[in-house]
């Protein structure tokens, strides 16, 4: 009830939400019940640590954690940092039920993050006082397990083994590791926790259980490692056939919730399942894949709401708006392909569908052709329940990772990896070829821009403008440019701002004071020290290095930010639901170049030769402070952008690039800038004065182009099987293509034996099929009539009512014969 009445608590509170309960009360300016707001005497803000204006007590009561992250499962020590408390205060952490935090002997309060069906940042509130009072906050962000980095977790060795165990020539010794500094103890309890979901599927009582089963070893040396000989489960707990390990400290009771612990990814208990499985796994197998076949036939279809899958390699891994590589199989880490064999890449779906929370997976070959489920047990495969899951997360089929495994993996290993019945499997799941996949359009811009429809301008006006507004699709992108130097009329771009209906406002900008690019959520600076991809509200954020940032919304609109030396580009992808809605500096996407430069008015600058004019164009998009998407954390910021006009009218740029053979560096741009794009690299050499900005101008567009070329759409003619008791020789299917086929023996082809994509997307020739031959057709047909008489078939054409009824019930066999003849 108290919390419900707390003005200031961040977000909104659910059962997901982490309570960690502490308390130290100020009055006056204080931030007590104030974090995240801008007082009149001093700050709260987060912005207030740079601008050195934060009230006294501002660390104190909106606090930050180390780590600040962990395993979805819990089991996370981390810290309250830059406060201490009482050694004897009663530090309480709540979810669902009282989670019990601790003082260390430094004054350090601690808490255990506890299970959490949700990822992304989670609400903190902390109190002292055994839940009296509420009044220091922060968060806490929440990890797919499968995206958790390694360190964090404890690591099956061999996971294959262990997920295969008892299946024909799978047996023995099973081990795992971890590293012991994560559970703070001399002896572990080693831990088996199981999942599942019950009830009716997509209604309102169809809920996930995460529950201890049993332990594998109590009071266990705290060394690292530890190995076991399998056995099958008693006392029923063999039903569970998904799971984790947990190591925790062996002083609690075996199966105590939200203690420090290191959790193994969840797997397939292959390993402890009935002695039915180990007898014959194939037929136990079998049985279970009968029976969700059955299952599936009842549930709603989710096929028509998921988005095709791109066409080819170049195009799964350039559509970043859409589509992030599937941690397991990545083309960058090795292509370990578990599930998908044959495969050297895959992506997934980013966003979930709307209705349903399905997803959609793509695999590759190493031709970057796409894998289809019809050719190969390794092709691509949608997805009832989304790997990574959606909002509002906590129940089926949203619960991330979890639900995915109960319906779209543990069925993989019924009837395809524990028995040889895929055909079940990929009735329920076949490939979606991509006939219907658009390539997203692309934009650029340092500031030298290429717009939507590929017109190419520069401009080196200082200030913030829109560089995309959609109205209908309520998507924001903004760029703030700033001078190179004090001395050189150019500027560079050095922040993106975005924002797309409500979600978080998501800011990229040049460090420079460290180095790379520094992202903020709603003007705090997120850190990605301990994790790369981040859920957040409305948003997905992957950074995987410091000069790298993702950034992609629910629309498929997708953001790339990347930095080299110390320049800044942003690549912009758009679907093209867009189409038609789009203005900005980077132009009007409607595939029409001459009305890219349109003003706000609606009128339209017609030459785009003319410097001048794209000037006064550039300047024509600046934004407000009312629209501003940007964080002012610096008297810098505050006094250039924010109490400064959005466009400064006294800083006039270069408009033309000088060309004096008596240049120092006229040759260095003449063997630097060559091709498409050396304007804009002959600029920044010999009007920004630096070889070496150009040469970064020039790989960047460098990059765009091949960006475009990756994107261009291809025609695919659409998935063609083999015809039945026959072959097929081929299985790429986009224009160009060719397929050949062929009959058993004993088989006559009809149709066309080789077929090619057209520029059409139809197929040439005719549909192919495998004929029973002429002899053994009119054996059949003998047979037949020879058995209504109760006649031998060789008596048949002695005998007249045989042969009279052989000839009508098969009058085309008639032809048949003449042509044997």
């Amino acid at each position: 009830k108290k919390l419900s009445q707390q003005p200031w608590l961040p977000g909104t509170l659910t059962l997901g939400t982490i309570l960690f309960v502490f308390g130290v009360f100020f009055t006056g300016r204080s931030c007590e019940g104030q974090c995240g707001v801008k007082l009149d005497l001093c700050s709260c803000h987060t912005t207030c640590v740079s601008l050195e204006n934060c009230c006294t007590d501002y660390k104190q009561y909106c606090v930050d954690f180390l780590p600040f992250s962990g395993s979805m499962f819990g089991g996370t020590d981390f810290v309250v940092l830059n406060t201490t408390f009482n050694t004897n205060s009663s530090i309480v952490f709540i979810d669902k039920t009282d989670t019990f935090g601790y003082v260390d002997d430094n004054s350090r309060g601690h808490c255990i993050s506890p299970l959490l069906y949700q990822t992304g940042w989670v609400p903190v509130i902390i109190s002292s006082d055994n839940g009296t009072t509420f009044n220091q906050v922060g968060s806490w962000l929440s990890v797919h397990t499968g995206k958790l980095d390694l360190k964090f977790k404890a690591l099956l060795v061999n996971s294959t083994k262990w997920q295969y165990y008892g299946t024909p020539n799978v047996s023995g010794t099973l081990n795992m590791v971890w590293t012991t500094s994560f559970v703070q103890a001399e002896k572990v309890n080693i831990e088996l926790w199981g999942y599942r979901e019950t009830g009716e599927p997509y209604s309102g009582n169809w809920q996930g259980e995460f529950t201890y089963l049993y332990s594998l070893a109590r009071d266990y040396p705290n060394n690292g490692t530890f190995s076991f000989l399998p056995k099958p489960a008693e006392n029923g707990f063999s039903l569970w056939e998904l799971g984790a390990l947990r190591v925790s400290p062996s002083l609690y009771p075996d199966g105590t919730w939200n203690v420090q612990a290191t959790w193994t990814e969840d797997h397939a208990l292959a390993w402890h399942l009935e002695e039915k499985f180990r007898k014959n796994s194939a037929t136990w197998a079998l049985d279970k894949c009968l029976a969700w076949d059955k299952l599936e036939d009842r549930l709603p279809n989710f096929l028509d709401e998921i988005i095709d899958c791109p066409c080819t390699l170049a195009q799964a891994r350039a559509d970043t708006g859409r589509f992030h590589t599937d941690y397991g199989c990545d083309i960058e880490k090795g292509s370990v392909c578990t599930y998908h064999p044959g495969s050297v890449h895959c992506v997934r779906a980013i966003q979930a569908s709307p209705q349903y929370g399905a997803g959609q997976q793509c695999c590759y070959d190493s031709r970057g052709a796409q894998v289809l489920t019809g050719d190969s047990i390794g092709g691509s495969t949608p997805d009832r329940a989304h790997d990574w899951g959606s909002p509002p997360y906590k129940n089926p089929p949203r619960v991330p990772g979890q639900s995915h495994w109960v319906y779209d993996v543990l069925s993989f290993y019924y009837c395809c990896l524990w028995s040889d019945n895929c055909h079940y499997y990929f009735k329920h799941r076949p490939s979606s070829d991509c006939r219907l996949y658009q390539s997203p359009a692309v934009v650029f811009g340092d500031p030298h821009f290429i717009t939507f429809d590929g017109v190419a301008y520069s401009f080196n006006g200082k200030g913030e403008y829109d560089l995309v507004h959609t109205d209908s699709r309520e998507l924001t992108i903004q760029g703030r440019t700033e001078p190179v130097n004090g001395t050189i009329k150019a500027t560079q771009l050095t922040a993106v701002a975005m924002r797309e209906a409500s979600s978080d406002v998501i800011e990229v900008r040049l460090d420079r004071s460290r180095g790379g690019l520094e992202v903020l959520q709603n003007q705090k600076v997120l850190p990605f020290s301990e994790q790369s991809w981040m859920d957040l509200n409305g948003v997905f954020v992957f950074s995987p290095t410091s000069t790298n940032v993702t950034v992609m919304f629910p629309s498929g609109a997708g953001v790339e930010v990347r930095q080299t030396e110390q320049t800044m580009t942003a690549t912009v992808l758009l679907s093209e639901e867009f189409k038609g809605n789009t203005m900005g500096l980077l132009g009007v996407f409607n595939g029409n170049p001459d009305d890219d430069l349109l003003l706000r008015n609606g009128e339209v600058v017609r030459n785009n030769s003319n410097p001048e004019e794209v000037f006064s164009f550039g300047a024509n998009w600046a934004i407000r402070n009312a629209s501003t998407l940007f964080t002012y954390d610096t008297e810098y910021l505050l006094e250039n952008y924010y109490h400064s006009p959005k466009h400064d009218h006294m800083f006039i740029p270069v408009f033309f690039t000088p060309e004096s053979a008596d240049d120092p560096l006229a040759t260095e741009a003449a063997n630097i800038c060559s091709g498409e794009g050396s304007q804009f690299c002959r600029y920044d050499i010999l009007v920004g004065r630096s070889p070496t900005l150009g040469n970064v101008t020039k790989r960047s567009f460098q990059h765009h182009i091949s960006l475009v070329k990756d994107l261009k759409p291809v025609t695919s003619c659409g998935f063609l099987p083999p015809p039945i008791n026959g072959e097929k020789n081929g299985t790429v299917y986009l224009e160009g293509a060719q397929l050949r086929f062929s009959c058993e023996s004993g088989y006559s082809l009809e149709g066309s034996a080789e077929r090619i994509c057209l520029s059409s997307g139809q197929w040439s020739g005719q549909n192919t099929k495998c004929s029973t031959p002429i002899r053994q057709t009119l054996f059949q047909g003998v047979l037949a009539a020879a058995a209504a008489e109760s006649i031998s078939c060789f008596s048949c054409f002695t005998n007249r009512r045989c042969y009279i009824a052989f000839l009508s019930s098969s009058p085309h066999l008639i032809t048949a014969i003449v042509h044997s003849r």
